[in-house]
């Protein structure tokens, strides 16, 4: 079979693995799961997917958007490396913070920060606006919260442009995320957050964004 990309073919490695894994087991480790007999079903982001127990699929049940590669792997990596005995601490930690990510923080500092900082600059209304359309809340008065997924929260922290600084802007985990999935699959996870928030304000994200494959 030939693939559009390396990230297809990735996603349908992925797939895959899914049919090897024992899906009681996943839905031990990760609680939030609604289980039908055909669908096992889970919230990322505000939208509800379904992810097929026969062959591994995954369709948006909220709406009829393509599921694009970036939440396929986001999900699928989630079942595989959530940990059974994985729990939030409450304790909210950088990127840079957690677990094994220090390879990764100049990275997500050009390709996911700084972009989000761009592209809401001038725009807080819309971030607030967007931060809603995904089922996110303002929890301060420079603060957002977000559902990546139940058991993986994301603070986004923004600071809009004035006459001395540009718009800067930061994502906030719970220090257990990377008990919940890998750390790189944390860094897709943080910019499906962007290129989600930046679809929901009507926006395109600026500054050099790591590709949504």
């Amino acid at each position: 079979m030939e693939y559009t990309s390396n990230y297809e073919k990735q996603s349908e490695d992925w797939r895959q693995k899914f049919l090897t894994m024992d899906q009681e087991d996943i839905c031990r480790r990760l609680p939030e799961i609604r289980k039908t007999r055909e669908k096992l079903l889970l919230w990322h982001y505000g939208r509800e997917f379904a992810v097929d127990r026969g062959d591994g699929t995954i369709q948006c049940v909220s709406d009829e958007e393509t599921v694009d590669v970036m939440p396929r792997l986001n999900i699928y990596t989630l079942f595989w490396y959530a940990r059974k005995d994985a729990v939030q601490t409450g304790k909210w930690v950088p990127f840079r913070e957690l677990k094994d990510a220090s390879p990764f923080t100049k990275a997500f500092q050009q390709g996911i920060l700084e972009p989000l900082a761009a592209t809401f600059s001038g725009q807080e209304a819309l971030l607030e606006t967007a931060v809603k359309k995904l089922r996110g809340e303002r929890i301060s008065a420079s603060g957002f919260q977000l559902s990546a997924f139940s058991c993986i929260p994301v603070r986004l922290n923004f600071w809009d442009a004035d006459d001395e600084f540009p718009a800067q802007a930061n994502l906030l985990f719970d220090s257990s995320a990377t008990d919940f999935d890998h750390v790189e699959s944390i860094v897709t996870i943080a910019t499906e957050a962007l290129y989600q928030l930046a679809g929901a304000a009507g926006l395109t994200p600026k500054g050099s964004p790591f590709c949504r494959f």
